[in-house]
């Protein structure tokens, strides 16, 4: 898991002329979707209920959500995919598409040409590879739009279960960079991760 799923970029230039899917089947009978406005109330139950699960790493994790705030996030979610700036989704079981146990986003907040993968899973449901296929699917998805060409993931180097996920995906190590310290387990020092060649 990394910080970058929660965080939909401000107002700026679409990264792309695409878009990526709206809906992705992955492995394992679960999948991912883009996140609307009317997925508030269950990402809000997610959340909460994976505080002490996401607080050691997610910036964003360090207080119970409102519901207020989890609509807020779920509206931002949605104008930004409209504007191409980010893309948002939530991970959710094929058989019960309005929970979610995780959430994904593409987020054009590193530069021209790129975006970057944010990534939690629920702790009921990690270990199980949702996370990495996700980060698969979604390094197939932007890749395929138009003017991306690059896609990376950012973790702090201790969080050794976000960083196998670009590991499994054959991402490359491109450095550690230092970063501020923004949540109770970061180390300061940032991995970043880019596509293989």
């Amino acid at each position: 898991m990394n910080d970058a799923a929660e965080s939909p970029a401000a107002s700026k230039p679409p990264v792309s002329t695409g878009r990526p899917p709206e809906l992705l089947a992955l492995p394992g009978g679960v999948l991912l979707r883009r996140r609307r406005a009317a997925d508030a109330a269950a990402l809000n139950a997610a959340v909460r209920s994976n505080l002490d699960h996401l607080r050691p790493w997610m910036p964003w994790a360090q207080a119970e959500p409102s519901m207020a705030q989890s609509i807020e996030t779920a509206k931002a979610g949605e104008q930004v995919w409209d504007e191409g700036t980010d893309f948002m989704y939530v991970l959710s079981p094929e058989a019960e598409p309005t929970v979610v146990i995780g959430a994904f986003g593409l987020h054009g907040r590193i530069g021209p040409g790129a975006l970057e993968i944010g990534y939690w899973v629920a702790r009921d449901h990690g270990g199980r590879g949702f996370a990495t296929e996700a980060a698969r699917a979604l390094t197939a998805a932007a890749l395929a739009l138009p003017g991306i060409d690059r896609v990376e993931i950012h973790c702090d180097e201790g969080n050794a279960p976000s960083a196998a996920v670009p590991r499994k995906l054959g991402y490359r190590l491109d450095r550690i960079d230092d970063s501020a310290v923004t949540a109770p387990s970061e180390t300061g020092r940032k991995m970043v991760w880019i596509t293989p060649a």
